[in-house]
């Protein structure tokens, strides 16, 4: 199966040289993380199943937010974190997306266009949901950043997932949207959002030259129930929180073309597109954030500054229960220690071996309890022992 460090292995290097006055340090750095990743370039480990004994070497991975290898680890770890932070409520699934004619902007100062847009959308929600015609209180709100449409082409825009209801003012109660079956106006989001979003781009020195008629213009905000908390996270760990193009979208590269896999929006049938790799590269480069830009923020009830509020809500959602009276814990059973030989008491236990739990499992036992044995510096051939799995 062709992945995408296979290509940027073969065809990176023409393309670097090409377009060597135009890519941007983290967009070089990506390439040569995405070729390097898993190989002897990083270095490996080399570990022993607890259990059975077998020996099995691993390359490490780049730990590149772009890397598709790595992603889906991060993804997991990600939800782990979120659904300890979210609250016991419905959601609602909010799209801003930037309009077509900021999209060069976008491009050009990604990291002031980037950060407005996530800013200005979770603050049109807090600003409308502040009003009690729809729910009267300050929301929780998980803000995510996407750059890439289907077909990766760069199509900015920024989901947020948004507590259906409100914390009031005062902290004395948590109100419910005004609508049962709806949380905000769309068109009423659209129009705070574009005026934030002028704002914010002419506070940045970012907005000369820009064609007013962008600021008439109707912009594209979605919203649609998405449900419980945990369904949201799932979701947004399945779909939200994933790199521009997973390597099972890939289907073939040769002859200099790559074809890879898309669902169309409006049938909701799998297409195959084929690009020359010049093009195809370019279309996965756009989509590499800035160094150190956080693409996941939060807002509202969830933000930093909130805790003592997001608690307070997270016990006013608690379901009330009669108090259970719990039984008197019970003692364990005692068991003698074997006298030592010499009539000494018994040694302390040594200190345990520290064993990693991995999702791979041994192929001898099957098991996944393993032990780290040796870690081997970069530019290292795989060590001479038994290779598992």
């Amino acid at each position: 199966m062709v992945e995408l460090a296979d290509i940027v292995r073969a065809a990176g290097p023409a393309y670097v040289a090409t377009h060597a006055g135009g890519l941007l340090p983290s967009q070089r750095r990506a390439l040569a993380d995405i070729a390097q990743c898993r190989t002897a370039a990083l270095g490996g480990s080399l570990y022993r199943c607890d259990d059975c004994g077998a020996l099995d070497y691993r390359y490490h991975s780049c730990r590149n937010r772009h890397c598709p290898k790595c992603q889906a680890d991060r993804a997991q770890q990600w939800l782990e974190r979120v659904r300890a932070r979210l609250l016991p409520c419905e959601y609602y699934l909010l799209t801003f997306t930037l309009p077509a004619q900021l999209r060069a902007l976008a491009r050009r100062h990604q990291r002031p266009v980037y950060t407005a847009l996530l800013r200005e959308a979770a603050a049109s929600v807090l600003t409308v949901a502040e009003d009690r015609a729809w729910v009267g209180g300050t929301p929780g709100i998980l803000a995510v950043l996407h750059t890439w449409s289907r077909t990766l082409d760069y199509h900015p825009h920024v989901h947020l997932l948004v507590t259906a209801g409100g914390l009031t003012p005062h902290g004395a109660a948590w109100i419910r949207p005004a609508h049962p079956r709806f949380l905000l106006p769309g068109y009423g989001l659209s129009s705070i959002f574009r005026a934030k979003m002028r704002d914010a781009l002419r506070r940045a020195g970012v907005a000369a030259g820009l064609d007013a008629r962008v600021w008439q213009r109707r912009w594209t905000v979605h919203v649609e129930p998405i449900g419980t908390g945990e369904h949201a996270t799932l979701y947004l760990a399945r779909y939200v929180y994933r790199v521009a193009l997973t390597n099972g979208r890939l289907d073939r590269f040769a002859g200099g073309r790559v074809t890879f896999q898309y669902t169309h929006a409006r049938t909701h049938t799998t297409r195959a597109l084929t690009v020359p790799v010049e093009d195809f590269l370019t279309r996965v480069l756009h989509h590499v954030l800035p160094r150190g830009f956080t693409k996941v923020r939060w807002y509202g009830l969830f933000s930093a500054g909130r805790r003592a509020d997001l608690e307070r809500a997270r016990t006013l959602l608690a379901p009330r229960r009669p108090p259970v009276e719990a039984p008197p814990p019970t003692p364990p059973p005692r068991v003698a220690e074997p006298p030592s030989p010499d009539g000494a008491s018994p040694p302390a236990d040594p200190t345990p071996t520290v064993a990693l739990t991995t999702t791979r499992g041994c192929s001898v036992c099957a098991h996944n309890h393993w032990v780290l044995v040796q870690r081997y510096p970069p530019s290292r051939a795989p060590p001479s022992c038994p290779r598992v799995a």
